[in-house]
């Protein structure tokens, strides 16, 4: 095997090495980046969420307070406000959702489902957990959730939800006194759930992944083939020159053409203690020669 073989094969494997190594580091991290991206998206989405609420209760809610003893407006619950403008949302972005799901809720169509539920009791089971996340497989691919909980924080919250007795009347005629009911104080009840795709985001991630191992590809093929021509030019053609040379003068032309070195690296050095043995081999030669 030629010196140039062996050094493409450890070149080569040194390259397969590295390679591994960068694309699991890269690969880490442009799906962290992915994942931080959607992240950022849904804290966003569910921060909009609150300040809706936040606006309902403080705005809307007094003034219309005087309307719901008449006729109970769902307008003037927060909950129900900030599901309604995500909707509005929703219609441009159809993989984005939005819920505020409880385990009893006055409207059963805030009920939670299965995995939702479980989010809400690791709430319940964790009273100082603040957020939390969480990814689910879905028909339209990977999706992550960003939920916080929802307390009953305020004592107004038990005019509605306390007892049915203490209900509005028109709460009562709109939903019925079945649900809803038997909140108390501090209890968690619900969670704000943001679910957002993850696929477009992933998408990118790979692209980029992609790109940065073509990248690394492509630089480890140049850098192989100017290191090979360096090989080839600075010792392989030197080398192959002086042995050469060598061959003809050990076969007996002594007329062979000394090798004239260039620079003043390893191999120039080489050449000249090859030009020197082979002066005097030839003076040697040529002196038994003559004394013949």
């Amino acid at each position: 095997m030629g010196l140039k073989a062996k050094f493409n094969i450890v070149m080569l494997v040194a390259f397969l090495i590295g390679l591994g190594l960068a694309a699991a580091f890269a690969y880490a991290l442009v799906q962290r980046d992915a994942r931080d991206q959607v992240l950022q998206e849904a804290r966003l989405m569910i921060a909009q969420a609150s300040a809706v609420r936040g606006y309902t209760d403080t705005e809307v809610g007094p003034l219309l307070a005087e309307q719901s003893k008449v006729r109970f407006l769902p307008q003037t619950i927060p909950f129900f406000a900030a599901q309604t403008v995500f909707r509005g949302l929703q219609a441009g972005y159809p993989d984005y959702a939005y819920k505020e799901a409880a385990l009893n809720p006055t409207n059963p169509s805030d009920r939670a489902t299965d995995w939702q539920a479980d989010i809400i009791n690791s709430f319940q089971q964790d009273p100082k957990r603040a957020e939390l996340i969480s990814e689910r497989d879905t028909p339209a691919g990977p999706t992550l959730n960003l939920a916080r909980p929802v307390r009953v924080d305020s004592p107004d919250c038990l005019t509605c939800h306390s007892t049915p007795q203490a209900a509005p009347p028109s709460m009562i005629d709109l939903y019925g006194n079945a649900h809803g009911f038997g909140w108390k104080l501090g209890q968690v009840v619900g969670a704000q759930i943001v679910s957002a795709p993850m696929s477009v985001a992933l998408a990118k991630a790979n692209r980029a992944f992609a790109v940065v191992l073509a990248g690394l590809a492509g630089v480890f093929a140049v850098m192989l083939v100017m290191l090979n021509l360096l090989l080839h030019l600075v010792i392989v053609r030197p080398v192959r020159r002086i042995s050469a040379i060598a061959s003809e003068v050990s076969l007996g032309n002594l007329d062979a053409p000394e090798y004239e070195p260039r620079g003043r690296d390893e191999i120039a050095s080489l050449a000249a203690s090859f030009n020197r043995m082979r002066r005097s081999l030839v003076n040697a030669m040529r002196m038994l020669e003559s004394a013949d």
